[in-house]
């Protein structure tokens, strides 16, 4: 079968594995076939040729050893054989790729993080239900919504789906922060209103806000200044949800400012417990607010050109917010 694999930094290209059959699935297992695949900002690291714990290599000093598939993780597909009665043969599915490995022709998923989408979707819009899932679980850990004056530091597609939620869930306002202009989907994603700015420049500045923000998303990662940026930012007695995904296993912490602010963090991943019973509370949220898909999902490309999908999702731009891969 196809599949796609990382050949070098900032390189995949297509290559012929072998086919995974029924018999190979484990308990509650499916055998998909690719429809469609959400890029992650957390596969953009693996893409540029860095270590990645969630795919680690056989080999660490030869790229030919990495995983065929990967790095892939928010997939829509068909299940063509199953181990989990739960799970017909025919049935449209979304959610976590369990190993990652999402791009090629056949992929193995665990069903635990998996859920039947509505047919009203296309495979395309369906994988949005994943990262979805992600923020409705993380608004769910956090302790002052209601009421809250709230920022999201960064406005790629996760930033914009907390923007939202945090909204609908009660938030009284809701600041967008980001080096890219995101004035264009301000309203679509119910910001009252959007900073173009860094995350330490508009920390120290606070775009002239009198009141700073009680509650602050860190929704950028991959670097260990802009939690130090949300310390700076959040009001006394306020509180950070870092949802960003640490490239660093250590990050340099401000703790006397932390300490002297009585400010709470939050963190944290989507346990596998609770996968199918947030990818569905994603769907329902998803038929609340049909229009999301329009805005969200922005530019679609074929599994051929995946190469093209990985770069563009790389290079945040005005206009640009999901990048899908579909077969």
């Amino acid at each position: 079968m196809w599949a796609y694999r990382l050949l070098g930094p900032s390189r995949i290209g297509p290559v012929q594995v072998p086919t995974p059959s029924e018999s190979q699935l484990a308990a509650n297992q499916v055998l998909l076939r690719f429809r469609a695949g959400g890029i992650c900002g957390s596969d953009l690291p693996y893409f540029r040729g860095e270590p990645a714990a969630a795919v680690p290599l056989e080999d660490e000093s030869s790229y030919s050893s990495c995983l065929a598939g990967a790095s892939l993780h928010e997939v829509a597909g068909e299940v063509l054989a199953s181990s989990d009665p739960a799970f017909d043969v025919g049935a449209n599915v979304v959610g976590w790729a369990s190993g990652m490995d999402a791009l090629a022709e056949l992929v193995v998923c665990n069903t635990e993080g998996l859920v039947e989408y509505d047919a009203a979707l296309s495979p395309a819009a369906a994988v949005m239900l994943q990262p979805l899932a992600c923020v409705l679980y993380a608004v769910e850990q956090m302790h002052s919504v209601q009421g809250a004056r709230a920022a999201v530091i960064g406005l790629g597609p996760i930033g914009v789906l907390f923007a939202h939620v945090l909204k609908t869930s009660g938030a009284r306002e809701v600041t967008g922060v980001d080096r890219v202009d995101r004035s264009d989907v301000k309203d679509a994603f119910l910001m009252d209103q959007v900073v173009v700015s860094s995350a330490a420049r508009w920390a120290v500045q606070g775009n002239g806000a009198s009141t700073p923000p009680d509650l602050v998303v860190e929704a950028i990662g991959h670097q260990v200044g802009t939690l130090a940026a949300a310390i700076t930012a959040t009001a006394v007695g306020g509180e950070i949800y870092y949802f960003g995904v640490p490239d660093d296993y250590h990050y340099p912490f401000p703790m006397w400012d932390f300490l002297r602010k009585n400010l709470t963090l939050v963190a944290g991943v989507t346990p596998f417990a609770v996968r199918q019973r947030v990818l569905r509370a994603a769907q329902e949220y998803l038929r609340r607010h049909p229009e999301l898909v329009e805005h969200y999902v922005t530019s679609v490309f074929p599994y051929a050109e995946a190469q093209r999908a990985f770069e563009v999702s790389s290079t945040p731009a005005r206009g640009r917010l999901k990048v899908v891969i579909t077969a």
